[in-house]
């Protein structure tokens, strides 16, 4: 069975040494420690270096960009000899720049003037083929607590202001005391198949050409494997037998678990629900071949580096099982 743990995101044995994040001196001596770094996002975006092979740049703590940051360091792990952290420098307001594009995937690009000329803020959904295994477990971990700390500032017991602490890695809120945690919201991506065929949809608002395994987010109560039936079935009307789990990855656009599954379908009707996906269907094992190739009509390559990108390619190869 094909390793999950190598589709992007999908870990580089970092060691995220949690047991320093309650420790205030062991903090203070990785932030003086010259070895220590720090990665740097802007309103979302990494920033990065590199053509066609993409680095996460990583720069001294006491680089200027860092008069930018919107609050301290955020301890993502021990690096070499030091530690690395992120840092969001989002209060820069760049000058005669293209802005970010609210589209689906923004291809803009931002440059900082205290940073070299081919360092730039990039969406990280368009590098995230190109990047190596530990420089995407830190980019997907430093974005999603960013996310998380600007959709969750007030305490939801009181709704007082909360404050970040534990490095980053939990909020507290002054007047109750209650404690916050960063949170994962688990998704299920299936693989539904019929025979020979894949069952592939589209959502509203995606690019043209952009179609993609069905998937949906897990309800309270509701186990992955009932998940896959209900979403299946909300959103194509195909009914869905047997289940099993494939693999996972961590999806920090802004903040899921990607659990990915094999589901059997049991009917092959579809009768999509419009408030749910624009469009469904079933794609053979040779049309899927045209679409890796780039040579399908209808149907654009699955983004690298997702995960229905990793689950399609292995099921043409026949290593899912």
């Amino acid at each position: 069975m094909v390793d999950f743990e190598t589709v992007t995101f999908g870990g580089s044995a970092l060691d995220r040494a949690a047991h320093l994040r309650s420790d205030p001196e062991a903090l203070a001596a990785g932030l003086a420690n010259q070895s220590s770094t720090s990665v740097v996002f802007w309103r979302g975006k990494p920033l990065m270096t590199g053509d066609e092979i993409k680095s996460l740049v990583r720069l001294p703590l006491t680089h200027p960009i860092f008069a930018h940051a919107v609050d301290s360091p955020t301890l993502l792990g021990a690096e070499g000899d030091g530690l690395c952290f992120a840092q969001d420098v989002s209060s820069w307001s760049p000058e005669d720049q293209d802005l970010p594009d609210a589209g689906f995937l923004d291809p803009t690009e931002q440059h900082h003037p205290d940073v070299p000329a081919d360092h730039m803020f990039q969406e990280l959904r368009a590098v995230m083929g190109a990047i190596n295994p530990r420089d995407a477990e830190l980019a997907a971990t430093a974005r999603a607590l960013f996310s998380w700390h600007k959709s969750h500032q007030y305490c939801s017991a009181c709704g007082e202001k909360s404050e970040m602490v534990q490095a980053g890695w939990q909020r507290s809120c002054p007047s109750c005391q209650t404690q916050h945690f960063p949170r994962t919201d688990p998704v299920v991506i299936m693989l539904i198949t019929h025979g020979n065929n894949v069952l592939m949809g589209r959502s509203p608002g995606w690019p043209e050409g952009m179609y993609s395994l069905l998937a949906g987010f897990v309800e309270p109560g509701e186990t992955p494997e009932a998940a896959v039936r209900r979403e299946v079935l909300e959103e194509s009307g195909v009914q869905v037998g047997q289940v099993k789990y494939l693999g996972s990855q961590p999806w920090a656009f802004p903040s899921s678990l990607m659990i990915g599954c094999h589901g059997e379908a049991l009917t092959s009707e579809i009768k999509i629900d419009p408030n749910e996906i624009e469009e469904a269907f079933w794609v053979s094992r040779e049309e899927m071949m045209e679409v890796f190739a780039g040579t399908h009509e209808k149907i654009r390559p699955a983004r690298k580096g997702a995960i229905a990108h990793f689950i399609l390619l292995n099921w043409l190869a026949d290593k899912l099982d």
